[in-house]
C-alpha cells in the first residue's frame, strides 16, 4: 500500500471539492466505491477519512497506483460484463463517487451499487462545455437536469448545473441519498447536514 505522504509527493490532485463538500454524508467507516478512479485520487481522500474504498478504472497504470489506496480493480466499464458481483447480485456500497466520466447505461448499475441509506455524489461535464474544451462530443456531456432525472428515485440533498471557473468548465453535480429501506413515505423526511 502507498504510503499517504508518499502518494501526495507523486503529484496527485487534491479531491474535487463538490467531493469533499458531500463526503461526510457517507456513513462512518462506510464503503466506497469511485468508479473510473484514474490514480485514485478520491480513494485517497475516503482512506485518509477511514473508509474502505474500492476503485474501478480501464487503464493498468492507474490502477496500479490506486491499487495503493484499497481495493483496485482493472474493468472496461463500456464494454464488458459489471465486475463488482457478489452471490450473482451486483455489490452494493455505502457511497459511489464518479467525477469526469459519463457512460449513460451504468446508471441503472449505479443505483444498484448503492446500499440502503448509501450516497451518490456525482459530477462530469454538461451540456455548453463543448464551446470550452474536451469533451465536446455531446455523448459525453450531460444534459439539463439529466442527473436529477437519471436519479430522480434517490433523495436529492443537492444539484448544481452550470459554469465553473477555475478552470473553465462546464459541470452537473448532485449529491443523494438511496432511501433506507425502515423510512416510510408517510414519515417526517430525513433532513441531511448542509
Amino acid at each position: 500500500m502507498i504510503s499517504l505522504p508518499a502518494a501526495a509527493a507523486r503529484g496527485f490532485s487534491p479531491a474535487s471539492s463538490w467531493v469533499q463538500r458531500w463526503s461526510h454524508l457517507v456513513r462512518r467507516h462506510g464503503t466506497v466505491l469511485d468508479i473510473a478512479c484514474g490514480q485514485g485520487r478520491h480513494m485517497q481522500w475516503f482512506c485518509e477519512q477511514g473508509h474502505a474504498v474500492t476503485g474501478l478504472d480501464r487503464s493498468s497504470d492507474a490502477v496500479a497506483v490506486a491499487s495503493g489506496f484499497g481495493e483496485a480493480v482493472l474493468a472496461d466499464l463500456e464494454n464488458a460484463q459489471w465486475p463488482l458481483m457478489q452471490g450473482g447480485q451486483t455489490r452494493q456500497f455505502d457511497a459511489v463517487i464518479v467525477t469526469n466520466y459519463l457512460w449513460r447505461p451504468l446508471f441503472e448499475v449505479i443505483l444498484r451499487s448503492l446500499a440502503p441509506g448509501g450516497v451518490l455524489i456525482y459530477e462530469t461535464f454538461a451540456q455548453g462545455h463543448e464551446k470550452i474544451g474536451r469533451p465536446s462530443n455531446p455523448a459525453f456531456l450531460l444534459q439539463p437536469n439529466e442527473l436529477l432525472t437519471a436519479f430522480n428515485v434517490l433523495h436529492i440533498v443537492a444539484f448544481e448545473d452550470g459554469f465553473l471557473d477555475h478552470p473553465p468548465r462546464c459541470v452537473q453535480r448532485i449529491a443523494a441519498v438511496r432511501p433506507d429501506s425502515g423510512h416510510q413515505p408517510d414519515q417526517t423526511p430525513v433532513r441531511y447536514t448542509l
